[in-house]
């Protein structure tokens, strides 16, 4: 779908800046802080069995999302990537906490899990390799793509992986 120059070109920045986000969470889950041992930690404080897989699950999701939306290819399944993360981090982590980032809320998840579902339905733009290769899974396709692969990975992740703690 021809959209314009200035169209692609926010579609470029927009997955520029999402694929960085993605690389920089996956490489602060390998390498920062803590590293695998200190995000496989953080996740079974969560309630997700498992930890340590779960930690290089995270780390190689964020890193291939990354990449991938950085080159524009299979757009809507690293957007669906990208997605999933986002739920998961927001069920998990942030939604007992409210909206706002600063206090840990879901904000921040909300607008990347929302950013994903739009790219997959606006498409990659034109300079992307999904676009040199004919590929194009846009519109409510590409959405529905995004949505669907995103959240049934999420129920499959949770439903074999999360136990969550018993209160009281």
């Amino acid at each position: 779908m021809a959209m314009g120059e200035a169209s692609d070109t926010a579609l470029l920045l927009v997955r520029i800046v999402l694929g960085a986000v993605m690389l920089a969470h996956g490489w602060n889950h390998w390498r920062g802080g803590g590293g695998i041992a200190g995000t496989a930690g953080w996740f079974g404080g969560l309630g997700l069995t498992r930890p340590r897989l779960q930690a290089w699950l995270s780390v190689l999701t964020e890193l291939g999302a990354g990449a991938l939306l950085l080159a524009g290819f299979l757009t809507p399944l690293a957007c669906a990537a990208v997605l999933s993360v986002m739920l998961v981090a927001g069920l998990l982590a942030h939604r007992r906490n409210g909206f706002f980032v600063f206090k840990e809320g879901y904000e921040y998840v909300l607008v990347l899990g929302v950013l994903a579902v739009a790219l997959g339905a606006w498409g990659p733009g034109e300079y992307a390799v999904d676009e040199a290769a004919g590929i194009d899974v846009s519109g409510w396709t590409g959405a529905g793509v995004v949505l669907g692969v995103g959240v049934v990975a999420t129920a499959g992740l949770l439903a074999v992986f999360w136990r969550p703690r018993q209160e009281g």
